[in-house]
């Protein structure tokens, strides 16, 4: 089938659709917390975990995003308390809803082959000799951290990439999923055995590689709304690239999904897949608020560049590994959206020790214009930002807004 024969996506509802899937299509409210907060990190799919704490670590603006009442208690609450979620990766390391943990058993077995040949050739330092030491430990004194494993054994000051032989073990524990995260102290991950930290309801039973990928290529496709086959393998990160197109190549004969194509924010038509009801959810669809919003650089809606990059117009990198010389903006720059258009980027820091929210640089994309009301909308924001972050006032750096 041509292009000119499939339905058509414009660029506007695209976007729409888009920032509906991930929480950003509606005015944010409710509580923040409990199961409006567990509601949240269904729908988006997984929260990613970053250290970074320019403001808020990643995981937090993503909700908080959303949800302008949510605390940072309120996720530790979720997962180490009530165990709605667990920790494990996606593209990165991320929370994810304890209900889908059976599904990482695909992950698992097959890492369990893969990382022990890869890691006996990197580490090469007999990681594998120390698994079951860990595991004993764990069983007979509780919960371990990378500290504390292996402290008799040689330690080294070149980093993670030459972790000591206890640490490998207990890494590839996790990833295997012989141990779990029972919750993180300054955000240091906390190790117990899995099926200390699981709930019953979610072990046992596993599904089998067909039913997980069925499972893993569905999901991703309802969170995304449309979706090239290897976007949707690259959202949990859990199947093949090969698994993906097969799932697709097999829906599509079924009519379980169809294709269209939609507008890229520069007029170019680009091919995807969708659910057929896709199309009659469109003029239905919520209208963006005409607020002013302050991502994270991890949020769901941004992870994917090249997709933000198509339809958004919204070209993003972080420069946190760039040369300070070498920067275009800054060290950790946070893209601000506007409605459904994302309008620019601000470089903003918490000074907690001086009470102030600082603000080095705020960047307009191309063709957006500061008026008075657009500024008065970010300043809003901002506040939010400083409140959020514990600080009690904003300054700006003389020249902050940048203009051409």
């Amino acid at each position: 089938m041509t292009t000119s024969s499939l339905p058509r996506l414009p660029n506007n509802l695209a976007r729409r659709l888009f920032l509906n899937k991930h929480g950003l299509a509606a005015a944010p409210k409710g509580s923040g917390k409990g199961n409006d907060l567990r509601a949240v990190v269904d729908e988006i799919g997984f929260v990613q975990l970053d250290s970074i704490n320019t403001v808020a670590r990643a995981h937090h603006m993503i909700l908080a995003a959303r949800r302008p009442a949510y605390k940072e208690k309120n996720l530790k609450l979720l997962m180490e308390r009530d165990r709605h979620l667990f920790e494990h990766w996606t593209h990165d390391a991320s929370v994810i809803p304890t209900e889908f943990f059976r599904h990482w058993q695909l992950r698992f077995e097959r890492d369990k082959a893969s990382l022990a040949a890869r890691w006996r050739n990197w580490h090469k330092n007999g990681f594998e000799g120390k698994i079951d030491d860990i595991l004993k430990q764990i069983s007979d004194h509780g919960p371990v951290t990378s500290a504390t494993v292996g402290e008799d054994e040689q330690r080294s000051n070149g980093g993670w990439w030459n972790w000591h032989p206890s640490k490998a073990a207990l890494e590839y524990l996790w990833r295997t999923g012989e141990v779990s995260v029972s919750g993180r102290e300054n955000f240091q991950k906390i190790y117990d055995l899995t099926d200390r930290v699981i709930p019953a309801q979610h072990l046992g039973h596993a599904y089998d590689p067909d039913e997980t990928i069925d499972w893993a290529a569905r999901s991703a496709l309802d969170r995304l709304g449309f979706a090239t086959s290897g976007e949707i393998a690259a959202f949990w990160d859990l199947i093949t690239p090969g698994e993906a197109k097969s799932w697709c190549q097999e829906a599509l004969a079924r009519g379980d999904i169809i294709e269209l194509v939609v507008e890229n924010a520069d007029g170019s038509p680009r091919k995807v897949l969708a659910y057929p009801e896709t199309l009659e959810t469109l003029e239905t669809l919520p209208q963006p608020p005409s607020r002013v919003r302050i991502l994270s650089p991890f949020d769901p809606a941004l992870r994917d560049r090249k997709r933000a990059k198509r339809l958004f117009g919204f070209f993003y990198r972080i420069e946190i590994f760039v040369p300070e010389a070498k920067r275009q903006y800054g060290y950790y720059v946070f893209p601000v959206m506007e409605g459904d258009r994302l309008i620019g980027r601000v470089d903003m820091k918490a000074l907690r020790g001086e009470d102030r929210l600082h603000v080095r640089a705020y960047w307009p994309e191309p063709g957006i214009r500061p008026s008075k009301g657009r500024l008065g909308k970010l300043q809003t924001e901002l506040e939010r930002w400083a409140r959020f972050g514990g600080c009690s006032e904003i300054t700006f750096e003389k020249d902050w807004l940048r203009t051409a």
